[in-house]
């Protein structure tokens, strides 16, 4: 009895871990505030996909930037994306690299974990470390990192006639939430 006991948890730990080596998120939500002198803007997205490789501690998030909702009016978002994220050129912004803290999936609770790798915005790919907070929590991983994106870092220039409307650093949230299997 014992051994069939044995036998039985190693196969139901084998998969376990074969299902658990990549968790997938395809509902993400990627929020972005600009909070400029004369004109605060508001957009998001529930496109937001992304997978975690917990055994190689690897990570990909991807968004369509026409998927962007909100703005203060649809001129506003028509601007965004053809004068400044010029969204055909670039229709993605990403966010791939390495964990550089372990995820503890084993049981639940609230950590915080530094992510490093390339945040590629119109075209340009910038390194960056990230804190995120990760909870675990029935069988979910929701994972949330609030950031800052400097436009000219990413080559988006901004007129001079609306200077004052834009402001030149982005406030980003991203909540994503994977099934632990």
């Amino acid at each position: 009895m014992k051994a069939i006991l044995l036998l039985l948890s190693v196969f139901i730990l084998s998969i376990i871990q074969l299902n658990g080596q990549k968790l997938f998120s395809n509902n993400g939500r990627i929020d972005f505030t600009s909070d400029a002198p004369l004109e605060k803007i508001k957009a998001g997205s529930n496109t937001l996909r992304g997978v975690i490789d917990i055994d190689k501690q690897e990570f990909a998030f991807t968004v369509d930037i026409k998927s962007f909702k909100g703005f203060n009016s649809p001129l506003q978002k028509e601007h965004f994306n053809e004068n400044y994220m010029e969204s055909n050129k670039y229709p993605k912004a990403t966010y791939t690299g390495k964990l550089i803290d372990k995820l503890n999936l084993s049981k639940d609770g609230k950590f915080t974990a530094r992510s490093k790798g390339w945040l590629n915005i119109h075209g340009i790919a910038q390194e960056r470390i990230i804190k995120s907070t990760f909870e675990v929590k029935d069988k979910k991983l929701i994972m949330t990192s609030n950031f800052t994106v400097l436009l000219q870092e990413y080559n988006i220039n901004i007129p001079i006639i609306v200077h004052q409307k834009i402001a030149e650093e982005i406030d980003v949230k991203v909540v994503s939430e994977f099934l632990i299997k």
